[in-house]
């Protein structure tokens, strides 16, 4: 990998994270002159060309709404981040016009993707939503599972640059399969016994012949468009304990996940919440209270969501949950939570206190105003210019092609960015470069770096149209770490006054998947760190003065 030549900037140190965002921030100084932010989108220079499909262009059926996810994952363990784009179906009437592939690109290490599905194996045809990245045999491969509506798919990795097919439908995932419209597939070790367990949310119960033969019925701003999700039944998620030998089992019972409610579920994430050293699970439901799964180190699981706050917005009022994001935004060590949400409604910004306890903090942190007109999928929380805060990046676009008829609103929309300063978040999306002016209706994120330059990068999926890829060419406000170590539950960075910390999360965005290993933009002045791994049982890994602007391997 290479490192571009940093642009620094040259700003005073920011004190530690505030309490709360209705506190007297520290502002941080501009630097350098020009733009703080500067995104370029380069996804056709690069190869990333497919088109991903979503059903009709008029979107009569709510399936034809959704988009899909993708995830950046290293398929091939060469060091660099490849793509991984899922794909739907394009329709016409009641005709199936192309069953769109998904897509598998390797990076090239040059600024380049080469299309390698074919070879890969990873082709599926179906009508994809989500897609997870885990290692559910053991092996060390990073294996691959995509949530489909229909039949889901998972595929071992080979190690030789290949995937093989794993039906999902037979005894090896216990019952009769999951054949129905899932969404968000999280691979995560919820019982403390070292191997994959399985996760997937489920969004509405529908026929492909629902689909084909539907026709907008619903009434919205004087227009008809598609119905739902009220009056569709809800499609139940599910939970697949991991027995070893590539063999699980449907516990979704045992382990207290049942899906109570049917309630829509979208985006989901696993992480340690409450910081007792297990994984916790936090579920987006749409139009319903959203889920927060307490694990009680053995696997077992209590929904605590509607008392720890984060199940509604401060009004007491359930939103229509979409994507995830995880980070500690405030600077104070809990990892807090971001929801994207409906247009006309904004997205929600939950504060960690602690003790499993929330607070929507969307108004004073800045979030609600630039959030509230925007129908909102994909999100991140990452330090996008490495001056030591966390920055919100939110992948927007409408679900009704009317909406092109409605003054004041549009189908397709521009992505934003919210700068962070450790206590609010600022619209810098205008300014953010040309990256920032792409307009299309988006859906999947995901976030990592790409280029190998120590700055995050963005994917973007977006609906009948090929990807964005937003290559981050920001001036430098500080140094970076990129801590790479699989299997931690989270990662402290000791860097002289400050110290930073980073949970471990599987899944979030919308049905997507970020680069898992741990970044950390540092701020100026910072040559040196300690750093401290975290493991499953409560063992830490410490390493001493670790030069910065590199990425750092710790394995357990």
């Amino acid at each position: 990998m290479t490192l571009r030549a940093s642009v620094a900037a040259t700003i005073g140190l920011l004190g530690a994270g505030l309490p709360g965002c209705g506190d007297k921030a520290s502002e941080a100084p501009q630097g350098a002159d020009g733009p703080r932010f500067l995104f370029v989108d380069v996804a056709r220079e690069a190869g990333l060309v497919r088109p991903t499909w979503c059903g009709r262009p008029e979107k009569p059926h709510i399936l034809e709404s959704g988009g899909t996810g993708l995830a950046l994952f290293d398929y091939d363990e060469d060091g660099d981040l490849d793509v991984y784009l899922v794909n739907g179906w394009r329709l016409e009437g009641a005709s199936v016009l192309e069953r769109g592939p998904n897509a598998l690109y390797r990076n090239v290490g040059d600024g380049t993707f080469e299309d390698v599905t074919d070879e890969a194996g990873l082709g599926d045809a179906g009508w994809g939503c989500g897609v997870g990245v885990g290692d559910f045999d053991g092996d060390g491969q990073r294996d691959v599972f995509v949530a489909n509506f229909g039949p889901d798919a998972l595929y071992r990795n080979e190690g030789d640059g290949t995937f093989q097919p794993v039906a999902v439908e037979l005894g090896e995932l216990g019952e009769p399969g999951i054949d129905g419209w899932s969404a968000c597939p999280v691979f995560f070790d919820a019982d403390g016994d070292g191997d994959e367990d399985l996760f997937v949310t489920g969004y509405i119960e529908a026929s492909l012949e629902d689909v084909l033969q539907a026709r907008p019925t619903l009434d919205w701003k004087d227009k008809k468009v598609m119905l739902g999700p009220f009056g569709l039944e809800g499609e139940a998620n599910r939970y697949f304990e991991n027995l070893g030998g590539g063999r699980f089992r449907d516990a979704t019972q045992e382990a207290g996940l049942t899906d109570v409610g049917l309630y829509y579920s979208l985006g989901a994430i696993a992480l340690d919440v409450d910081a007792d050293d297990d994984l916790d699970l936090y579920v987006a439901n749409d139009s319903n209270p959203n889920y927060l799964y307490r694990n009680d180190g053995t696997g077992r699981f209590q929904d605590v969501g509607l008392w720890s706050g984060c199940a509604l917005d401060a009004q007491g009022q359930a939103q229509a949950g979409m994507g995830i994001a995880s980070g500690d935004f405030d600077g104070d060590g809990l990892v807090d939570l971001f929801v994207t949400h409906f247009a006309d409604d904004a997205s929600t910004l939950y504060q960690n206190l602690g003790d499993c306890l929330f607070r929507d903090v969307s108004l004073p942190c800045g979030v609600s105003g630039p959030t509230y007109a925007p129908l909102s999928w994909g999100t991140c929380l990452a330090d996008l210019d490495l001056d030591g805060w966390l920055d919100l990046f939110i992948a927007n676009g409408h679900i009704y092609p009317q909406a092109d008829e409605v003054e004041g609103t549009s189908y397709a929309q521009a992505n934003q960015l919210l700068a962070g300063n450790g206590a609010r978040f600022e619209d810098v999306s205008r300014d953010a470069g040309p990256g920032l002016a792409v307009v299309e209706s988006s859906r999947g994120l995901a976030c990592g770096d790409i280029d190998g330059d120590g700055d995050v990068d963005l994917v973007v999926a977006n609906v009948d149209a090929p990807p964005t890829l937003l290559r981050n060419d920001s001036p430098r406000r500080g140094s970076w770490l990129l801590v790479d170590a699989p299997g931690a539950l989270r990662v402290t960075v000791d860097a002289g006054v400050r110290r930073f910390v980073r949970q471990a999360a599987r899944g979030g965005s919308f049905n997507s998947v970020c680069d898992e290993r741990h970044h950390f933009g540092l701020g100026p002045d910072v040559q040196v760190v300690d750093v401290t791994v975290r493991w499953p049982g409560g063992s830490e890994t410490v390493r001493r003065a670790v030069p910065v602007n590199r990425v750092a391997l710790v394995r357990r």
